[in-house]
């Protein structure tokens, strides 16, 4: 017998146990999770339009230290070490902490098992999610090899759910993720679905550089990836101006007369209904009142409360259609070619000129391919009109807007073909919410949301001649 204290035994368990866990159970899970992956990736690359690149597959300390190694990268450490006087290797552990930061950790079957299963739940339990427009033969030029970027406006944090879900056919996309999801647990589930996180509106000019040579790398690589060129959520409805950092960073990686080409394939998404849309609308008042924290999430809770309570009593209602549209892919090699360009040539005024010239076209291309889905028609005529209104008025009135959107080259969505149900469960959903009043067979927006009709309005408003 040999009498320990208690405070040995415990750390002596404590070691034992972490020991068990990093050489045993950790392994074990490493070996299991690869052998998923390997069925997984045999699997889907059947399927996939645009296969999973040698990049993506790559273990995340490799691309580190790739990243760490990029002669651009080490020329900035240099700088920023003479210039404000920091050892090298001081500067070099910074550089090493933003590339573990920004490096993602792709998973195929963490991303086409658990990620999709998980997305396309959430998408098709909130919403009647449908895909309307494809400009499908347009698609087909695309080569295989090309890096493609799919441009999106953002209207709602479901966009990466919805952008990922319907174009899980087509590659496994990677998206620029920011720092609201830097929470530990969430985090590693988001890096092992290829995203990668940026810190927006950072002034760190080595940070910058690190985030520009992490996305030339995997452009050059043929990383399929998903961008919001307005920089973030439209607060009014409109499409924001684009800002183009991230563009800017995957030209740095295209070559005219290298291996692959540069396409950035429109992708414009709309809804019924976007969950955020009362809080995006007080955030971009200067002078109302925010919520602190405490508020902020014990709303979201009543929300989901009440939600809840309505499941239960079998009286919850989606929150309508959410669709998306694909419009034609935008070649980068043909483009500089129309304009004779060569981004890599480019440099200072004159690159930052044709960097928005490009961005504009960008929007544009998006632009007319935002879905017109029920609820923002609705509210573009009560908006409109400006008055109590009959629901036969407004079923005409609708039909005529209509007829001016699609005259403009607008792609309507319209559920079952059938425009009195369209107009139906639109105004379902703005009279569930108390958004839209009906008095004696006339319907009227509530002075005090009139805000909220003309957010839904400005979604489509582009769109009108």
């Amino acid at each position: 017998m040999v009498s320990i204290p208690l405070w040995l035994a415990v750390l002596g368990g404590a070691l034992a146990a972490w020991a068990a866990f990093d050489k045993l159970l950790v392994p074990a899970l490493r070996w299991f999770v690869a052998g998923r992956t390997n069925v997984v990736l045999d699997e889907v690359s059947t399927r996939l339009r645009i296969s999973v690149r040698p990049f993506q597959r790559t273990r995340r300390q490799i691309l580190i230290h790739r990243l760490l190694g990029d002669p651009k990268v080490q020329a900035a450490v240099e700088q920023h070490a003479a210039q404000h006087k920091i050892p090298l290797p001081v500067v070099l552990a910074t550089v090493e902490g933003y590339a573990r930061e920004i490096v993602p950790a792709f998973n195929a079957y963490l991303y086409f098992r658990i990620g999709y299963w998980i997305g396309r739940r959430i998408a098709q339990g909130l919403y009647r999610v449908r895909l309307g427009f494809v400009d499908a033969d347009a698609l087909k030029t695309v080569p295989e090899n090309a890096t493609v970027v799919f441009v999106m406006n953002h209207r709602s944090n479901m966009d990466y759910i919805l952008a990922g879900y319907l174009a899980a056919d087509q590659a496994a996309l990677s998206y620029a993720v920011g720092e609201w999801a830097r929470i530990w647990s969430l985090a590693a589930l988001i890096r092992s679905m290829g995203a990668y996180f940026v810190r927006r509106n950072s002034r760190d000019a080595l940070y910058r550089r690190v985030l520009e040579r992490y996305i030339a790398m995997a452009t050059q690589a043929g990383v399929p990836q998903a961008v919001f060129p307005e920089g973030g959520l439209t607060r009014d409805g409109l499409m924001r101006e684009p800002r183009l950092g991230v563009v800017d960073y995957m030209l740095r990686g295209f070559w005219l007369d290298g291996a692959r080409d540069l396409v950035f394939v429109p992708l414009g998404l709309n809804y019924d209904r976007v969950l955020e849309d009362r809080t995006l609308l007080l955030s971009a008042n200067p002078e109302a009142r925010k919520p602190g924290r405490f508020w902020a999430v014990w709303n979201t809770l009543g929300f989901a409360a009440n939600n809840l309570r309505l499941l239960l009593k079998s009286s919850w209602r989606r929150f309508g259609y959410a669709c998306v549209n694909f419009g034609a892919p935008v070649s980068m090699r043909e483009y500089c070619a129309l304009r004779g360009l060569d981004f890599q040539k480019l440099t200072g005024e004159e690159r930052k000129r044709e960097i928005g010239a490009l961005g504009t076209h960008l929007m544009a291309a998006v632009g007319r391919i935002v879905p017109v889905v029920p609820v923002p028609l609705i509210a573009a005529v009560f908006l409109a009109k400006n008055k109590p209104i009959s629901e036969l008025e407004l079923k005409s009135d609708v039909e005529q807007l209509i007829v001016k959107l699609e005259a403009a080259g607008a792609h309507v969505y319209i559920p079952r073909q059938d425009l009195d149900y369209a107009v139906t469960v639109g105004l379902r959903m703005l009279t569930l919410r108390r958004l839209v009043d009906e008095k004696d067979g006339l319907y009227a927006v509530r002075p005090a949301e009139l805000p909220l009709i003309r957010y839904y309005a400005n979604s489509i408003a582009h769109l009108l001649p």
